[in-house]
């Protein structure tokens, strides 16, 4: 009996299909192995499914990196509008509260002169103004004029040296601005042209209100309590106060600089029980010193004291049946 060869062919002999069968299979007829064979690509369609899908994550990707650093490149480079700012904020090294003081000085010494001083203004004029300038600075030295009230109303930085400042001024009965061109450099201001006066905006139109709901039987009760808490008030002493103030309440007072000429009168609307805010429309008697009026018997109407009305808003509270002050303050208007 023949036996059978242990050597076994070497599995790369061309024309063997499988050169590495699994164990436990036996090897393929001959027949089978003289037969050539077409081997697929392992993993047959399912792997071109799972390519192609990574080819499209890749491609996204790449899309939203692009995006994400195109945008601040763009921002930067400024082809997206910048942002306006607005007049009247300074963006630069410009010294804007110098340059105020600067210009209110100035409207100070420009708003007021007089044809019988024209040398006292000239002088005061002079470090304003750049070299070579006409020292009353396009007055013609005739006529007066005084003005007050100078405040500052805005400013326009236009660049590190120059701005515009606005002023707000009052000479008699007529409030107006002053437009102030100013030129600043290393520490020193100039004006740097003519400056320009321009009209100040009217009053606003103050909406009328409705007469206030009142309570007349609170008001005819609080009217003695009030009476008596004003004049400690003007007094400002401490003793009296303190029967018309709430428990753990301190209110300072006038210390006698004015005395009360009258309780014009009290509005208290309807509400709470225990607590109220009232209105109190006050007259205060003082002279022109500012001191408490006392009777004079001149007749100069400059020479008698003057009367000043004025209006608070008070918080009372009601404490063992009797009305005491928690708070006062000035006035205000609830609604328009």
């Amino acid at each position: 009996m023949a036996r059978r060869s242990d050597v076994q062919q070497d599995p790369r002999i061309a024309g063997d299909p499988d050169p590495y069968p699994l164990d436990g299979f036996a090897p393929a007829s001959a027949a089978s192995r003289t037969a050539p064979r077409r081997r697929g690509w392992s993993g047959g369609g399912g792997r071109w499914l799972v390519w192609t899908g990574r080819v499209i994550l890749w491609a996204l990707i790449v899309v939203i990196l692009v995006n994400g650093i195109r945008a601040p490149l763009e921002r930067l480079t400024g082809s997206e509008q910048p942002t306006a700012t607005p007049s009247g904020t300074a963006t630069s090294g410009f010294p804007v509260t110098q340059a105020v003081a600067f210009a209110n000085q100035f409207a100070a010494v420009y708003l007021n002169y007089d044809a019988n001083n024209l040398q006292q203004r000239a002088e005061r004029l002079r470090p304003f103004l750049p070299e070579g300038a006409d020292e009353q600075f396009g007055w013609n030295g005739y006529g007066r004029m005084s003005a007050g009230a100078i405040q500052f109303a805005g400013i326009e930085v236009i660049d590190d040296h120059n701005a515009r400042v606005t002023v707000s001024y009052q000479s008699g009965g007529t409030r107006g601005l002053l437009s102030v061109p100013v030129y600043y450099d290393n520490g020193e201001f100039v004006l740097s042209a003519q400056p320009a006066l321009l009209p100040a905006p009217g009053p606003a139109g103050l909406p009328q209100l409705p007469d206030p709901d009142r309570d007349s039987a609170t008001e005819a009760e609080l009217r003695p309590q009030l009476e008596g808490f004003f004049k400690a008030y003007a007094a400002g002493n401490q003793v009296d106060l303190q029967r018309y103030v709430a428990n753990g309440v301190t209110v300072t007072g006038f210390n006698g600089e004015f005395s009360l000429a009258e309780l014009k009168d009290v509005v208290v609307p309807p509400g709470g029980a225990d607590s109220r805010k009232v209105t109190a429309i006050v007259v205060w008697a003082v002279t022109s010193g500012g001191s408490a009026a006392t009777a004079s018997p001149s007749q100069d109407p400059a020479a008698q004291p003057a009367g000043l009305e004025q209006a608070y808003q008070l918080t009372i509270e009601k404490q063992g049946g009797k009305w005491f002050v928690r708070d006062i303050q000035g006035a205000n208007r609830s609604v328009g």
